[in-house]
């Protein structure tokens, strides 16, 4: 069979722990056999972070800039916990939040829809998508331990020489700890713009929801943001094609979600998509059954799976025993890839076979053949529960077929 070919490459960045085991199952069984696959492979484990100094992440952002479209495997985001496993000479940032501040953009994340995998949420009929704005916020924070009673300050200082303006965070009167969050303009209304453009492109109502009523300054600016940009660019569009833009407090906007028939977009700043992604996700089905696709303003696209590294699996998997991992997230952030570099290089055999391949495997499972997070919650009657590796070749075959 002649494979497809590639006239650009993707970045390939590999990551952690079990999806780093099923990210090489899904290339040697699922895309390999069909695709005579171009990548340009930027080695994101943990070890290779601490050998590099963790500018292994910063290339790989960069080399995103260049060929435009990458696929990011699962990596750790180390804690004290993980300093003491892997001997790291330093508590390295979430590659993430690396990556999302050098290329900026906003996440979209939806749950995959499969028969037989029903809503926790009886009210839901329709995918709720998340657009997670993708900079700043706790993810590129400075965090100061504060060891004894003093004073903590906000200052800043004018780049011309003008006043210095300081504000008084807190008076310690014993140890604690303090943190400093920011944020820019420029990213935030690339952030509405995306939003708006995607609902205007999907046909759905779009809404945008913060705490402007406690943090006065910071979620208002968002806020105030968003509605000039829709007022000013988006209002008759959007009138136009007969969808809708609200705010709401995110308090009443999670009182609204879980009442509603989904089929909408949920805009939320970097930390609050990052928990309602994750919540949505596990309500739809299962964590690993939620596309992430970071879209960037400069027209970068970097697809990855929504969930973690599976750590508890892959310790099963290095103990030998057997593991029954869902992959279906991490084959979707392979075929957005794909499909985005066939979109963008004008190959529609590679397009297809992206199409192709998510019918397969969405036709595995609604045939009754899944792993067991999947078989312990679906109505089908008598499911196949297959092992991790059992899973990818059942798509296989049916991609073969």
């Amino acid at each position: 069979m002649t494979k497809i070919a590639m006239k650009t490459p993707l970045v390939e960045m590999d990551g952690d722990e079990m999806t780093r085991i099923i990210w090489q199952m899904i290339k040697d069984e699922l895309i390999c056999p069909f695709v005579d696959l171009k990548t340009e492979y930027y080695d994101l484990g943990l070890e290779n972070r601490e050998a590099t100094g963790d500018q292994v992440t910063v290339d790989s952002a960069e080399a995103t800039k260049r060929l435009g479209v990458a696929v990011k495997c699962a990596t750790i985001t180390p804690n004290a916990a993980r300093m003491d496993e892997y001997h790291l000479s330093n508590m390295w940032k979430s590659p993430n939040g690396t990556i999302r501040a050098i290329l900026d953009g906003t996440v979209f994340r939806a749950p995959i829809v499969v028969k037989g995998i029903e809503p926790y949420v009886r009210t839901w009929k329709k995918p709720i998508t998340i657009a997670r704005h993708a900079y700043g916020d706790v993810y590129k924070n400075t965090e100061l331990r504060i060891p004894a009673p003093g004073k903590v300050e906000l200052v800043y200082t004018p780049a011309d020489g003008g006043e210095e303006v300081r504000a008084t965070v807190q008076e310690f009167d014993q140890p604690g700890i303090a943190q400093g969050i920011h944020n820019l303009d420029a990213s935030i209304a690339s952030f509405a713009r995306a939003s708006f453009e995607y609902a205007l492109s999907t046909s759905q109502d779009i809404w945008f929801a913060s705490k402007d009523t406690i943090s006065k300054t910071y979620d208002h600016r968002f806020k105030d943001i968003f509605q000039e940009i829709f007022d000013q660019e988006y209002k008759e569009r959007f009138e136009k094609a007969g969808i809708t833009y609200f705010y709401t407090l995110i308090d009443d906007a999670v009182a609204r979600v879980i009442r509603s028939e989904g089929g909408f977009i949920w805009a939320c700043k970097n930390y609050d998509g990052d928990v309602m992604s994750d919540m949505l996700s596990t309500a739809f089905g299962s964590l690993a059954m939620m596309t992430s696709v970071l879209v960037s303003p400069h027209g970068y696209f970097e697809y990855e799976a929504a969930h973690g590294t599976v750590q508890r699996h892959y310790y099963k998997h290095l103990a030998g025993e057997e593991t029954s991992t869902n992959s279906v997230a991490t084959i979707f952030a392979w075929t957005g890839a794909l499909r985005k570099r066939g979109e963008l290089d004008e190959l529609p055999e590679l397009v297809a076979f992206a199409d192709r391949l998510e019918q397969a495997t969405i036709a595995t499972i609604e045939a009754g053949k899944m792993t067991g997070d999947l078989a312990a919650i679906t109505t089908l009657e008598n499911p196949t529960k297959l092992n991790t590796r059992d899973f990818i070749m059942a798509v296989a075959g049916r991609l073969q077929a």
